[in-house]
């Protein structure tokens, strides 16, 4: 039998060290227990914080989303006004050079 951690099962512990609020329970462990506990914690906290920061990415998303939508529009109108310029100058090449 193997440890979650890859290490080699060397104890059966038995309500002491960390275990001391439940008594006769049986917990197999290696070495590397505590160590491997702290890690998980660690990853744990990683986690936690990386969860409490997506709905601010989310609401940058869609701030960005917004801003898009906004210069799409912008875009657009602009679009509009270099096509009636283009017809104006148009116009005026055929007054000019007819």
């Amino acid at each position: 039998m193997r440890c979650p951690c890859g290490g080699r099962i060397i104890d059966d512990v038995r309500g002491k060290d960390d275990y001391d609020t439940l008594p006769g329970k049986r917990f197999f462990t290696c070495k590397n227990y505590k160590e491997h506990i702290e890690r998980l914690t660690k990853r744990l906290e990683e986690v936690e914080l990386v969860i409490n920061w997506v709905p601010e990415v989310n609401n940058q998303i869609e701030r960005l989303e917004a801003e898009v939508k906004a210069l799409n529009g912008e875009v657009d109108n602009l679009t509009g006004q270099v096509y009636n310029l283009s017809v104006q100058v148009t116009d005026l090449e055929k007054l000019c050079f007819d």
